[in-house]
């Protein structure tokens, strides 16, 4: 076996490389659970129980968090230290089509984070381009760049996700992505450092950056379960929470568990805008912007 002997710039990059892959995937697989774990979650698996998901469970989501480790660790490895373009757009696609499979062997064909594969996978490869981790906004800015480059293998074949945008004509996840993750950049990140500020706790001001992100996200997973009515009760229910004070109040609590019931009612997951909490999460566990994001959030 050939082993380099001399203290070459790009051997010392490669052993710099490696606990930084290993860094940057656990600080994306601990967002997953950290978001999974987060309760109460209206429609959404948490602490308490499944949800609207009658297929899924805390444990599962857990099992299905894990499973991806090895998965984003590859995608940093692929990403770190190279510019945008086609050709890695091409092979962070194949990478995430392997962690999708892995996903689903894991949970045995349920869907539990494709989504957040998509959007984590993306701000992982922008924060491991750089030399150092630059700030949200830039990770932001180098994913949009990403996910405007079209993949060539990716499947044709529709999904969920593919067909409400289509029916509905909403912009959908590769929207998001496209235009820079503005749900989270704008809002989850600032919501979440706002809920700090006034002194709520951890947990609760999770809970407000998530009401943040539902209250003006057009959700494809709400509209794949309900429709526009679903749609509505989620963002009218998550803004009447953050109007009556946030999840830390005994009035935003109440609004929240109500907003929960009546998703429950109609069947119906904000998905999407969980996948961007656990992107707002992973970007604040980088410390990355906080000085820089500048934006007032006001609900």
């Amino acid at each position: 076996m050939f082993r380099c002997t001399s203290p070459c710039d790009s051997c010392s990059e490669r052993r710099d490389y490696e606990p930084r892959a290993d860094l940057l995937a656990r600080f994306a697989m601990n967002a997953l659970i950290e978001e999974a774990d987060l309760t109460p979650k209206p429609g959404l698996v948490d602490r308490r129980g499944a949800g609207a998901h009658s297929d899924m469970s805390l444990e599962m989501m857990y099992r299905s968090a894990r499973s991806l480790f090895p998965t984003f660790k590859r995608i940093v490895r692929i990403a770190q230290g190279r510019n945008p373009d086609n050709q890695l757009r091409e092979q962070l696609g194949e990478a995430g089509r392997n962690g999708e499979r892995q996903m689903l062997a894991e949970t045995r064909g349920c869907n539990t984070h494709r989504g957040a594969i998509w959007t984590l996978g993306l701000l992982l490869a922008a924060a491991a381009t750089g030399r150092r981790t630059a700030n949200a906004c830039l990770i932001a800015g180098r994913a949009a760049q990403l996910a405007r480059f079209r993949d060539r293998y990716a499947k044709a074949s529709p999904t969920n996700g593919s067909v409400v945008t289509r029916t509905f004509g909403v912009a959908g996840a590769r929207g998001e992505a496209e235009n820079g993750f503005p749900h989270i950049i704008k809002i989850g990140l600032p919501a979440l450092l706002a809920a700090r500020r006034r002194g709520v706790s951890e947990e609760h001001a999770r809970l407000d950056a998530l009401m943040a992100i539902m209250s003006n996200l057009v959700d494809t997973c709400l509209l794949h379960r309900g429709g526009w009515n679903a749609l509505h009760i989620a963002k009218q229910g998550a803004r009447t929470v953050l109007e009556q004070g946030g999840a830390g109040t005994s009035g935003g609590m109440e609004a929240l568990m109500h907003l929960d019931a009546l998703l429950l009612d109609v069947h119906a997951s904000p998905g999407g805008s969980a996948d961007l909490l656990a992107g707002t999460l992973f970007l604040d566990s980088l410390g990355a912007g906080r000085a820089q994001l500048l934006i007032k959030w006001k609900p």
